[in-house]
């Protein structure tokens, strides 16, 4: 292909190789379409690469009663489980303004409702598409704890595990030694936990790289290394996308970016408030005695998985912006939580020390629709922290915008408009 001047044309362009892109690909060429998805870097090299890989219908909208107050009182804490960076930022202002006004009960109940009903969706398909196209991710289906070191923390929570039960959200209310008996690597400070059986995890990495196998396998092109330079339209159709390749034409593009939506974004003139919420984690060789399932440590905030190829301690949320440090402080303290609540909280070796940056919109849900005012473009992005859970969903609903069918489930919630 002549580097400046050719043209390649496909049914479908997808821009984004993430977990989300992939995801929509395989269905798209499933529905008998021809696709090709462009990356800037590798396929699965941004925020799915190292987080646990955990699948999740039970985690709440960040969007809160109280997140705000735990922001501020953090701010000055840089090892804390959210934290944002003290620098001058006047996107990022705006985002927590409007993100501050979805932290009250009545919006977040709505978004908890939406968001949990689209966790439950993904979750049921998830176990058919890894079996359907041969997926080696580590895939198990044997459940979730969240434990608690703080009787008082475990006794004020009470009413989520009541919302859980009202969205459909099956727990089990354990107390300590329960907890102990059901994930012995847990050590005897923990008081008490909350168990979701029906959840499960796989390792991220290789769950997207299977998802890029099997693009290709279908007929998919996949082309890395491809950076989109500038966008050519023709009123309400977007006719071409430039890259330092060549020129590439679709029928239909879906935008799948993740953290990095809103720059290509305001070249087309949308309105995408998405921030970058920066995620770590630390990298193991598999300890003798691992936890058998995932964790979530709750105080500290801290996820914990483990595979057989390898075991993970990851999450925290940073808005930093596309800072590309690794922050010892924060990698630090997902050591020291690991120690605070397991018995061996690290395996032998060290094999990764990571970050990525996660698609956050104010009301920590999705962005899956048409574009306004762009007739053949698909949305697909700000899937947060569940961007693994909510994968297969999103392809599903991605494959029937393009092929004109009735969304599976309601899209209104996730509308690329809602932001005005």
């Amino acid at each position: 292909m002549n580097r400046q001047s050719a043209v390649d044309h496909s049914d479908v362009l997808v821009l984004g190789g993430g977990v989300i892109g992939l995801s929509s690909a395989l269905e798209l060429l499933r529905a008998g379409r021809s696709v090709r998805v462009l990356e800037k870097n590798t396929v699965g090299a941004g925020a799915s690469h190292g987080n646990c890989g955990t699948i999740t219908p039970h985690l709440l909208p960040l969007a809160a009663p109280g997140t705000v107050a735990k922001g501020l009182r953090w701010l000055l804490k840089p090892d804390a489980p959210l934290r944002i960076a003290p620098k001058p930022d006047l996107a990022l202002i705006r985002w927590l303004l409007a993100f501050s006004g979805h932290c009250n009960e009545r919006e977040f109940r709505r978004a908890a409702r939406v968001k949990t009903r689209l966790l439950l969706a993904s979750r049921a398909l998830l176990p058919e598409l890894i079996a359907r196209e041969k997926l080696d991710c580590e895939f198990v289906e044997n459940g979730h704890l969240i434990a608690f070191r703080n009787p008082a923390l475990l006794a004020k929570e009470a009413p989520t595990v009541a919302l859980w039960r009202e969205l459909g959200v099956h727990v089990e209310e354990l107390d300590g030694a329960a907890c102990r008996a059901l994930e012995p690597a847990l050590n005897d400070s923990i008081v008490g936990g909350w168990h979701h059986p029906d959840e499960a995890h796989l390792r991220p990495d290789r769950y997207v790289n299977e998802l890029a196998r099997a693009v290709r396998a279908h007929g998919g092109i996949i082309t890395e290394h491809v950076q989109v330079t500038a966008c050519e339209r023709g009123g309400t159709h977007l006719q071409s996308v430039t890259t330092g390749v060549g020129r590439f034409t679709a029928d239909t593009l879906v935008m799948a970016l993740g953290a990095w939506t809103p720059g290509l974004g305001r070249q087309l003139g949308l309105r995408l408030p998405i921030q970058a919420g920066k995620g770590y984690s630390i990298t193991y060789s598999r300890p003798e005695n691992p936890p058998q399932l995932p964790l979530i440590l709750e105080e500290r905030s801290v996820c914990v998985s483990t595979w057989g190829s390898g075991y993970r301690l990851g999450s925290t949320m940073e808005f930093a912006g596309f800072d590309t440090t690794l922050n010892r402080r924060r990698l630090d303290a997902l050591v020291r939580a690991a120690k605070e609540y397991l018995r061996e909280p690290l395996g032998p070796g060290e094999e990764e020390r990571w970050y990525g940056w996660r698609p956050m919109t104010p009301d920590d849900l999705p962005v899956i629709g048409r574009a306004p005012g762009i007739d053949n473009l698909v949305i697909a992005t700000g899937h947060g922290m569940v961007g693994i859970s909510l994968s297969a969903i999103t392809g599903q609903l991605v494959s029937e915008i393009v092929c004109g069918k009735v969304p599976s489930i309601d899209l209104a919630p996730f509308s690329p408009q809602r932001f005005g």
